[in-house]
């Protein structure tokens, strides 16, 4: 049996804008292009990137929601329930007017006549394995807090016995304290289950922590993708390294080596024929004035950057640019 649960090919979506007088589309805003990933069985991938870069649409992607444009997609998971969503807000996404235990077994309900007894039972033994008792199963969300209301989220996401488990943002709007709980939580919760979890996310830590392998997203691409210790600790593209500066360490002044030569992100509409990122880059030379693939590390195949400089496996940006290199 394949180790895949997901895999995209030069995977691109774009959205039309506007139509002419013919009804021809004016323009097109292209959200992803040429996307290529795997998604591994029982493992963490993260999706990271600053907002616009793409994060949602691929989610969108691999929830089934949207089709791509062009390039292939494929999936092992159960098409009906094999993958679900934990969004980052719990409360805009719990039903209100629904008691606890019918929020949770809602998937269950929607696939399949199920008796009320049933349902019960499915919710009593999802809560205990988030933490919640039995007793607050009738309540309803707004009488629980934060990161309980995540745990019922999560419950629900695990109520059809999925494959797979999108978590978009699940801690950023917790308290730090909370966050720590809800990791442990989703940890413990794979390790029992083998579920395989995509976690988007703007907080380098937490994919630092709960991430096996990590995707770096700009303009729609994936720039850089490897093991989770190897694209953070030994970054290969310039905004994967500039992704890791801008991260602030208490007690530490900022040491900010790699500037934006350009602040402004370019335009998703008319994409630039070079490297995306090459009138931001200060690592810039005449080299990069063409299209990026993604190639090897330093010859490490799981480990790959869309860059010029990552074939030689130079791990020092700084360096390159003080010696004038690409």
């Amino acid at each position: 049996m394949s180790n895949h649960v997901m895999q995209l090919n030069d995977v691109h979506v774009r959205f039309p804008i506007g139509a002419n007088w013919l009804g021809r589309p004016k323009g097109f805003v292209h959200a992803l292009n040429g996307v290529d990933l795997t998604v591994r069985r029982g493992k963490t991938l993260g999706i990271v990137g600053e907002s616009g870069c793409g994060k949602s649409t691929l989610a969108q992607v691999l929830m089934g929601i949207l089709n791509p444009t062009e390039g292939r997609f494929s999936s092992t998971a159960d098409k009906e329930a094999g993958v679900q969503i934990v969004f980052q807000d719990p409360q805009s996404s719990l039903n209100a007017r629904m008691p606890i235990w019918r929020v949770i077994t809602e998937p269950v309900f929607a696939r399949k006549r199920t008796s009320v007894a049933e349902l019960r039972n499915i919710a009593v033994e999802l809560a205990r394995q988030v933490g919640l008792r039995e007793e607050v199963l009738d309540r309803h969300p707004h009488e629980f807090s934060g990161g309980q209301r995540q745990r019922i989220a999560i419950a629900r996401a695990l109520s059809s016995d999925p494959d797979i488990i999108v978590l978009d943002e699940p801690t950023s709007a917790l308290d730090i304290s909370i966050q720590a709980q809800i990791l442990n939580l989703l940890t413990e919760l794979q390790q029992a289950r083998g579920i395989t979890y995509i976690f988007i996310s703007h907080d380098i830590s937490v994919v630092r922590y709960l991430c096996d392998e990590v995707a770096v997203m700009y303009l729609g691409q994936v720039v850089e993708k490897g093991p989770v210790e190897d694209v953070l600790g030994a970054p290969q593209h310039p905004y994967t390294s500039l992704l890791l500066e801008s991260v602030p360490t208490m007690g530490v002044a900022g040491d900010f080596g790699q500037p934006l030569t350009n602040t402004d992100l370019p335009s998703n509409r008319n994409l630039p024929p070079h490297c995306y990122f090459l009138d931001r880059c200060t690592f810039a030379g005449s080299e990069c004035r063409q299209a990026q693939s993604l190639s090897p590390v330093g010859g490490e195949k799981d480990h790959v950057a869309r860059c010029v400089r990552a074939t030689s496996g130079d791990l020092n940006m700084r360096e390159g640019k003080e010696n004038g290199a690409c």
